[in-house]
């Protein structure tokens, strides 16, 4: 849809989406802040409890395009109530969970319907605040995302000092049931995605190198993240030596770095596009080298760590406009497939990270993820640099 929405409503419907977003990193987020205190109320060690995050993350990596493509022919509203009826579920089996199977087991539930949660608000923003805006609409929606990771670790762990971990479960299961609740209420019931799309009219937009090239920027960006930050509160704690309220206060800080770092992604892609993205991990690369190199030294390991946050997701949203473009300009009925590339990318990221960066901390030590990380970004830059090349708009010399 072309028009964009009344602005009231407009402003309404895209401020629920964000809360949604924010719903959404809580849920797969709050844990990272609370690894310490799961390790020692199951008696696991932190690679065990490490599990919450990489199950979460495969599960959501492997479900989202997968439903994208199954549920074509079904109404988004349809989509809406019945993945938010599931999200709720999980999150109420993780805050009553007795043991830490369980507990795995209700991360799975959620991240089986997270990646589509979100990539069905994103597909509500063209319609909500016309093409021109969208840009900047998907960078405060992923923001939200990215302040929810780093808050609910922050807050989550001071919730938890106080009242212990499972009220950091009880705050995220209020808060999905609120943020569902409301976007099933107020976000309109009908739209341009709910043109009924097979399987086979979906997948050539698999296809398009430029597309492929972007998902690796995700796997190997994203993943050089979190080989860092999947451990960042024993890495602060244990290998930086802060205490528990002082490593609450960086997160915080931290936090709010993300949000502008994701501002500033919608900034390079209305200028630059994909080629923003080549700089921007040689310098990731470079930033966690120093991260390696400066090792505890305080406190210039709190400058790196930083300056690292200011650059983790300038990379999202000139890839996310590729999907989105790709979509509406060469495969018209592939939109929810195209938004859901992202979050399915992203978490095997994730995934990816974390599993390394688990490796690492076991046999190395923390003070190694910087050095690993830095590998990873610049098979990142590789990546962009194959996708700046590959976008057709590059190939017609436009």
């Amino acid at each position: 849809m072309n028009n964009a929405a009344p602005a009231a409503c407009a402003k309404l419907c895209v401020g629920l989406l964000v809360l949604l977003a924010f719903a959404l990193g809580c849920t797969e987020f709050s844990v990272i802040g609370i690894e310490t205190e799961l390790a020692d109320a199951f008696g696991a060690s932190l690679a065990e409890v490490g599990r919450l995050i990489s199950v979460y993350a495969i599960v959501y990596a492997v479900s989202t395009p997968v439903l994208a493509l199954v549920t074509g022919r079904f109404r988004r509203f349809t989509l809406l109530l019945a993945y938010s009826g599931v999200f709720i579920a999980g999150n109420a089996l993780a805050a009553f969970a007795p043991t830490l199977g369980v507990l795995i087991a209700s991360r799975a539930v959620c991240g089986l319907v997270s990646g589509g949660l979100l990539a069905l608000a994103v597909t509500f923003l063209p319609e909500l605040v016309g093409e021109k805006k969208t840009s900047l609409a998907v960078a405060v929606v992923y923001g939200a995302f990215s302040v929810a990771m780093v808050l609910a670790t922050s807050a989550g762990k001071m919730l938890a000092s106080l009242l212990g971990w499972r009220s950091v479960v009880y705050a995220c299961l209020a808060l999905a049931i609120a943020a569902c609740a409301l976007v099933i209420a107020f976000l309109p019931h009908e739209g341009a995605t709910d043109e009924p799309a097979g399987v086979l009219e979906q997948l050539p937009l698999l296809a398009e190198p430029s597309v492929v090239a972007c998902i690796g920027v995700f796997v190997f960006g994203i993943g050089s993240i979190y080989v860092f930050y999947g451990y960042v509160t024993p890495y602060l704690e244990e290998f930086l030596g802060l205490s528990s309220g002082e490593a609450s206060l960086v997160l915080l800080v931290y936090g709010a770095i993300l949000f502008a770092s994701n501002m500033l992604s919608g900034v390079l892609d209305e200028k630059f596009g994909l080629k923003a993205n080549i700089a921007v991990f040689l310098v990731q690369a470079v930033v966690l080298t120093c991260m390696w190199a400066v090792g505890s030294a305080m406190p210039a390991a709190l400058v790196v760590i930083m300056v690292f946050g200011l650059l983790m997701y300038m990379c999202s949203v000139p890839c996310v406009t590729l999907f989105m473009r790709m979509a509406s300009e060469r495969h018209t009925k592939a939109l929810t497939l195209a938004s859901s590339l992202e979050p399915a990318a992203f978490n095997i990221g994730i995934s990816v990270g974390t599993a390394i960066g688990g490796v690492v901390v076991s046999r190395a030590g923390l003070g190694m993820v910087g050095l690993v990380g830095a590998v990873m970004a610049l098979a990142a830059c590789a990546c962009a640099t194959a996708a700046a090349k590959l976008e057709p708009r590059h190939a017609a010399g436009e």
